[in-house]
């Protein structure tokens, strides 16, 4: 095949996929835009001022991926298919001299014995990182402040100041530059989400140099052994340099959850409470460890205002943004009142402590099926099936020619070009699979909370959640489908009563059976 015939090839099944999410995300934004009332099916979950609360942030939202969306799209075809990658590769190229590299020739005894571990297209692969780095930067800059302090400050969720932003954006450029790689959108995917580091670009680098034929299944090896010590290192060491972390002191509620995670056979060690507040009003609750060794990690966002000001003072506490500070809702006072006797009306946020409980059953239900074990095996079966492709398609010399690259192979590009567009429709059908498995796991999730008695609960706990962030139950068909690892909020809660409904059904009969 032609390298132009390659190039073409890519250039539009990049650009039809895109098309298609845009279509997607469309159809989305019309749902949002045209269901300005509240639908009938959700007048005992919302009132009509949340409704319309979370219709004007999703609008918002919306508009705002609508234009990140084509400036990242553009930006992506400028410089893939515009011939600024192989520039770009070339120039870094000439920066790999002992010179440079050394500051002037400062430290040529370290440079030498560096340099019996290192080839100049490590070097190379750095330059072009930082590069890309620094320069992705500057770029998201004016994006990451209008999302923080306009839309999420407009809707009353940002809790940053922006001395706060800054400092955890130089930290976080500090990581990046420490550990960051450069793979976009697909690519990450691939690899678990997880960035590579730039040391670990260089092992990466080295293994395809030296595994020969076989080296995909050394590089399977290594990524592996990568993603698990991230997983380890992550919680315990990088994020607590963003967030304040502490233990959940001795009370009610610690108690309740240590009775559940017995009842249920969970090895809890620790369990602390997240001061997410500070960053955002967004709520949340995960799990991680291994083996005999777990953890659960509230965030304060989900507890009573009481419960945080006692483990983080009066003077952390987050006041709640004022009607003044909202976008008007118009909804007239009749409206409201008559919504009110309706619907669980809620005015303030965090939760009680069974319904925490309740969110945490369903975390655990994850846990006891088995679920975090089987997104790990089917990822790990799709990064070793990507870099057997990757494997394949290497040392093709007419995908590099067709992108500019005559006459070499670097790794950083080869996996750029197989994982962001060889592999782009193979990408978006794993990705559907992997929301359709997902939202039954999570209905799974569900059902385990529901035995365990907390259906009526855990129904409570899901429309807090969605009013606190905001969430709007209104979805197209389409879009839900390929985009929501989770299904609908209204279509859990009708599932939790339907389970409640059998369970009553099952102790009549019992009861009945034993008279």
């Amino acid at each position: 095949m032609e390298p132009s015939t390659i190039f073409w090839s890519l250039f539009t099944i990049n650009w039809l996929i895109w098309l298609f999410e845009q279509y997607l995300a469309w159809r989305q934004y019309q749902v949002h835009l045209k269901n300005e009332k509240r639908p009938s099916l959700l007048s005992n979950l919302m009132t009509k001022r949340n409704y319309a609360r979370a219709r004007l942030y999703k609008l918002d939202r919306d508009r705002y991926g609508f234009v990140t969306d084509i400036f990242n799209q553009v930006q992506t075809t400028i410089f893939v298919f515009g011939g600024l990658m192989p520039l770009l590769w070339n120039y870094c190229g000439n920066y790999t001299t002992n010179e440079i590299f050394v500051f002037g020739g400062l430290m040529p005894l370290l440079w030498n014995y560096c340099g019996n571990y290192t080839t100049n297209e490590i070097l190379q692969s750095i330059y072009f990182v930082l590069f890309l780095t620094v320069v992705d930067v500057v770029i998201s800059f004016p994006f990451s402040y209008y999302d923080t302090f306009i839309i999420e400050q407009k809707h009353g969720f940002n809790q940053q100041t922006f001395g706060f932003f800054l400092k955890d954006k130089a930290k976080k450029i500090v990581l990046n530059l420490t550990f960051g790689f450069f793979l976009k959108d697909k690519a990450k995917k691939i690899v678990l989400n997880l960035v590579l580091t730039l040391p670990i670009l260089s092992g990466i680098i080295w293994l395809v140099q030296w595994g020969g034929e076989y080296f995909f299944f050394y590089l399977w090896l290594f990524i592996s052994a990568i993603i698990f010590v991230m997983m380890t290192i992550y919680p315990e060491f990088i994020a607590p340099l963003f967030d304040k972390y502490v233990p959940l002191p001795d009370g009610e509620l610690k108690q309740k959850i240590e009775a559940l995670a017995k009842k249920v056979g969970f090895p809890l060690t620790k369990l602390y409470v997240v001061q997410g507040s500070k960053r955002s009003s967004h709520s949340n609750a995960y799990m991680y460890g291994f083996w005999n060794n777990k953890r659960i990690v509230l965030y304060d966002t989900l507890l009573a205002p009481e419960t945080i000001v006692e483990l983080f003072g009066e003077s952390e506490k987050k006041e709640e943004p004022t009607q003044e500070n909202l976008p008007v809702i118009d909804v007239s006072d009749s409206d409201e009142e008559i919504d009110t006797n309706n619907a669980k009306n809620r005015t303030k946020k965090g939760m009680t402590d069974d319904e925490v409980v309740a969110v945490l059953g369903h975390e655990l239900g994850h846990w006891k099926m088995h679920h975090t074990v089987i997104h790990i095996v089917i990822a790990e079966l799709n990064l070793f099936l990507s870099l057997y492709i990757f494997g394949s398609l290497y040392k093709n010399d007419t995908l590099f020619e067709a992108f500019g690259f005559h006459g070499q192979h670097p790794t950083l590009i080869g996996f750029l070009l197989v994982f962001q567009l060889a592999l782009a429709i193979y990408n978006e059908i794993a990705g559907v699979a992997q929301s359709f498995l997902s939202r039954h796991m999570e209905f799974s999730a569900d059902r385990f909370s529901a035995d365990l008695g907390y259906a009526d609960t855990l129904s409570n706990s899901l429309i807090k959640l969605g009013v606190d962030n905001l969430s709007l139950p209104v979805d197209d068909p389409l879009y839900s489908a390929v985009h929501h690892s989770h299904p609908p909020i209204p279509e859990r809660v009708k599932v939790l009563e339907k389970l409640k409904n059998e369970r009553v059904e099952i102790s009549e009969t019992t009861d009945l059976g034993s008279e």
